[in-house]
């Protein structure tokens, strides 16, 4: 387990079903020293903090109900607050909904901390991301978005069932859009400086349904039970370590791309400034084509919305 930095702050802006779930997971790996919670509805906000501070006991970390003004003062900020995806609903159909709470959100934090991290969990991420980095006032590299860190893991959890290998030893990455328009990278995924598709256990295997189950899951859930909660959890608590512990972890996550001008997902080396380098990974000519394709989506979308 980690052990927290003393005086170290994390914000999070919702205490719904993933801001909940993100603060106990937060909590059960002792990311931070303390976690602020922040949400409109005062009443479940308490609420949520007063049940929290029960599992509290299990790691040094305080937990306490706080304005967006002193959440703008963490050393990292998480913004799950926004519209629910209605079943059926794309992400990009929330835009309209989330801008006015993102503006609401950032407005009421200000002046945020200058050597804060932003982590955008709302969705559609990456137009999100773009319009914080935007309106926060922050630099760029220090504006994130979770992006397509979960939906590479779903892609790495769905191989391990044919190759026998921990997910974690499955370099597999989808890049740009988390979302209908997201990219399977085939062309250069290894396991063990192996090429994947070189694997024989996957000879006869279709590929692209697998992605596609991956790109679905999250309607299936949402389906079934409201909203997904855990998985993104555990991928922010995750981002959260990376930041706080400075280990520069390569993580597919949403950020402002020079080569596609646009904020898209890509992997990045992640630590205690923010974004330190992206890595493209080697993509062929289909894959660029289709990640080329979403750029001009999310560039065009975040032209609308950013005048």
């Amino acid at each position: 387990m980690a052990s927290p930095k003393k005086g170290s702050q994390l914000a999070i802006i919702g205490a719904g079903s993933v801001g909940s779930a993100i603060a106990f997971a937060c909590l059960m790996r002792s990311v931070v020293s303390e976690l602020l919670i922040n949400d409109f509805n005062e009443k479940i906000c308490e609420g949520q903090v007063l049940d929290l501070q029960d599992a509290a006991f299990v790691s040094a970390t305080k937990v306490k109900v706080a304005t967006l003004r002193q959440c703008g003062e963490a050393d990292i900020i998480v913004i799950t607050a926004g519209a629910r995806q209605r079943p059926g609903e794309t992400r990009d159909a929330l835009v309209l909904r989330n801008e006015e709470i993102l503006k609401g959100v950032l407005e009421g934090m200000q002046p945020i901390k200058k050597t804060a991290i932003l982590v955008l969990v709302a969705n559609p991420v990456n137009i999100l991301t773009c319009m914080a980095q935007k309106m926060s006032g922050l630099p760029t590299h220090q504006v994130i978005g979770t992006g397509t860190l979960l939906d590479s893991v779903r892609l790495r959890v769905a191989l391990k069932q044919h190759l026998h290998v921990s997910e974690r030893s499955i370099h597999a990455y989808i890049v740009g859009d988390h979302g209908d328009k997201q990219v399977a990278v085939w062309s250069s995924a290894h396991v063990g400086g192996k090429p994947l598709l070189a694997f024989e256990k996957l000879q006869g295997i279709d590929l692209d349904e697998e992605a596609k189950k991956v790109a679905n899951k999250a309607y299936s859930i949402i389906d079934l039970k409201g909203a997904t909660s855990f998985g993104i959890a555990a991928v922010v608590s995750e981002i959260a370590l990376s930041i706080t512990l400075n280990r520069l972890t390569i993580s597919p996550l949403s950020t402002y791309s020079e080569r596609f001008d646009a904020c898209l997902s890509f992997p990045v080396s992640l630590g205690t400034n923010g974004v330190d380098t992206i890595v493209y990974p080697d993509m062929d000519e289909k894959e660029l084509a289709l990640v080329e394709a979403s750029a001009k989506t999310t560039r065009e979308a975040c032209a609308k919305y950013t005048k």
